[in-house]
């Protein structure tokens, strides 16, 4: 009978410095982040937008998020998170080697030492990444080339994103300044994928590895992470209803999940920093400040049907909490001992953040266009996703394969041809 060796507590797999809780936890949270963008913004991008822009909207999301993790592996990684080469930006490097992947390795800034290998840091810095371009495409579907869209999503990434994220993750200069934000805190989401987002309940559970992975560790801070973001999106989303059954005498479903989404961002930069009391006050005012503007100032000031809502702003910090992740010892909230000198670094980090983007991606697309036109031709417009990808949504075996017929409408020029991605040509 074969008699088993020694008992290895270490083996090659489960090195000594691993602490598998974390690491099991940490790539836990990158995957529920990860569900969010595929499949729950792939499939909310495919079924909000007009059945025939449902394969080009659905791909745009789907193609960033390939493209981005390639680009995320070769260099964007240790751009954002890598040694310093600028105050705001990481040098660039490739993420993919043995040694580089399999050590133990630290957030190159002050935070608490995870203990994981860096493959799965890369990993769950990805999904941030990724969900960030999906959001940009949001307010593109059914008007941009996607040919231009292919060039813009990894240009962007390498020359947007990372300098966001190293400058206030990386160990940037915001991040030693102590200001916190979030991908989703600086995007700008059209207020119509708002409130079709009940069409993907991914999007709520997604939120607590958004957020309760943040400290990078299965520790104290991502347990309160993940209760006061739901916390947060629970309240919001009760107030929200009840602002709508006293105003308006009926429950709204899409007005519910308005008040999660609010609550859901307004909790993100402090999930893990707040006391559950706090939590429930962000909630009441993520749910009634948007509910106010959106459904009254909504209707009487035209400026803002251009501009999405303002979430709550104040945060009141809980010091302990706040000595568990915050790299900058005295940092506190502009309620608790940081005043508004705090608050005046909190608007500067998103006044940078926001400037370099607009500069960044304008300069993106004006390159993109002597290249590729940024907008699809008007036939092309009029088809959709025949003349986009020669395929149709919705469709059984060859129906989706070539665009047979264009409804005639009084709205097209009698003299308009249409022709279509394979070929085919109809007469208006």
């Amino acid at each position: 009978m074969a008699t088993l060796g020694p008992y290895d507590p270490h083996p090659p797999g489960v090195p000594n410095w691993l602490n598998k809780g974390d690491n099991a936890w940490q790539m836990t949270a990158a995957t529920l982040v990860g569900l969010q963008s595929v499949p729950g913004l792939v499939i909310l991008y495919g079924s909000i937008v007009k059945k025939k822009w449902a394969v080009n909207s659905a791909f745009m999301a789907l193609y960033a998020f390939a493209a981005v993790l390639i680009v995320w592996v070769l260099c964007g990684y240790r751009m954002a998170f890598g040694e310093r080469l600028l105050p705001f930006w990481g040098k660039a490097g490739v993420a993919l080697s043995e040694d580089y992947l399999y050590k133990n390795n630290t957030v190159e800034t002050p935070m608490t030492e995870p203990f994981y290998p860096m493959a799965t840091l890369v990993y769950f810095e990805f999904m941030f990444a990724a969900i960030t371009v999906i959001l940009l495409a949001g307010s593109l579907l059914g008007r941009m080339n996607i040919k231009a869209w292919m060039a813009f999503a990894p240009l962007w990434l390498i020359f947007s994103y990372t300098v966001g994220a190293f400058s206030l993750w990386g160990g940037g200069f915001l991040y030693h300044w102590g200001s916190s934000t979030t991908p989703a805190a600086i995007e700008v989401l059209p207020e119509q994928h708002l409130a079709d987002a009940h069409r993907s309940g991914l999007l709520w559970m997604g939120w607590s590895g958004f957020n309760g992975g943040a400290p990078y560790a299965a520790n104290t801070a991502a347990s309160m992470a993940v209760l006061n973001t739901n916390i947060c999106a629970a309240t919001s989303l009760l107030v929200w209803t009840c602002l709508d059954v006293a105003f308006f005498k009926k429950p709204s479903v899409i007005g519910a999940v308005q008040g999660m989404m609010t609550g859901l961002v307004c909790i993100t930069p402090g999930a893990g920093l707040v006391h559950g009391w706090a939590a429930i006050v962000m909630g009441m005012l993520s749910g009634s400040i948007p509910w106010f503007t959106m459904m009254i100032l909504h209707k009487n000031l035209p400026l803002l049907q251009k501009v999405d809502d303002t979430l709550a702003v104040f945060h009141t910090h809980a010091p302990e909490l706040c000595n568990v992740v915050l790299p900058v010892s005295g940092t506190r909230g502009v309620l608790y001992g940081g005043g508004a000198f705090q608050l005046l670094k909190q608007l500067v980090a998103a006044g940078f953040v926001i400037g370099w983007n607009i500069v960044v991606t304008t300069l993106i697309l004006l390159a993109i266009r002597v290249f590729i036109p940024l907008r699809m031709p008007d036939e092309q417009l009029m088809i959709g996703d025949d003349a986009a990808h020669g395929e149709e949504a919705y469709a059984l075996w060859g129906d989706g394969e070539r665009y047979e017929t264009v409804r005639h409408s009084s709205t097209y020029p009698a003299d308009l041809a249409v022709t279509g991605a394979r070929g085919l040509t109809i007469q208006l």
